[in-house]
């Protein structure tokens, strides 16, 4: 009889490891991270610790803050935070562009911090304040961002424009007081297709002159 010869084993690997393919994909939709904007930098979200156990497949109860709502809902916690809103909740503005957290489209803000909503679990933003574009105008008034991307035509087609003026509302928030070029690293982050980098730089800088910075007197 044949004997098959045994593979070699890598550097450090045991010879068979407990963790099985089936056990890591039926651990993903729990462990996976989201994805936070730090300017141009991708930073992981915390995912829930092993204390947290393995919920699903099916759908399982979720409770979102959504610009100040309480919503619950039943999902699979493979559900994004981007398809919650848009799809259960009606929460349009965010856009579905590249689905991968390379565009920036989908910019919403968690607890004041710029998240990719496609690659933030819906699962994993529970207990966390979600604010979208819609939640920025209260009663109908734009904000001095809103009023800056009018100004300066810091917009054409109007798809990325949400996810822009939620990035540049999270920044300002941390930056009273920036320069263009500071502005342009922060928000290598998000994509606009039409090219309008310059409006959105200047209407940056008039709307960190609006809330006090000195940068925005143009």
């Amino acid at each position: 009889m044949s004997r098959k010869k045994d593979r070699p084993q890598k550097a450090g690997s045991s010879e068979k490891s407990s963790l099985t393919r089936r056990d890591f994909l039926k651990g993903a939709g729990v462990t996976v991270s989201g994805s936070m904007l730090v300017g141009s930098t991708i930073a992981s979200a915390a995912s829930p610790g092993p204390e947290a156990g393995f919920v699903g497949p099916g759908p399982v109860p979720v409770t979102l803050r959504v610009n100040g709502k309480v919503h619950k809902l039943n999902l699979e916690p493979r559900v994004t935070l981007l398809d919650a809103l848009r799809d259960r909740l009606n929460i349009t503005g965010s856009k579905k562009v590249c689905d991968r957290a390379t565009c920036g489209a989908c910019t919403v803000m968690m607890d004041r911090k710029p998240v990719y909503a496609c690659t933030v679990l819906a699962i994993e933003a529970e207990g966390h304040n979600i604010t979208t574009i819609e939640g920025l105008a209260a009663d109908g008034k734009l904000t001095p961002v809103m009023e800056a991307f009018v100004k300066h035509d810091a917009q054409q087609c109007g798809f990325c424009t949400p996810g822009f003026v939620m990035a540049c509302t999270a920044y300002l928030e941390r930056d009273h007081n920036p320069t263009e070029e500071e502005i342009s690293k922060n928000l290598g982050g998000n994509i606009c297709r039409c090219g309008t980098y310059r409006g959105v730089r200047h209407a940056v800088l008039e709307a960190a002159g609006m809330k006090g910075g000195a940068n925005g007197n143009m």
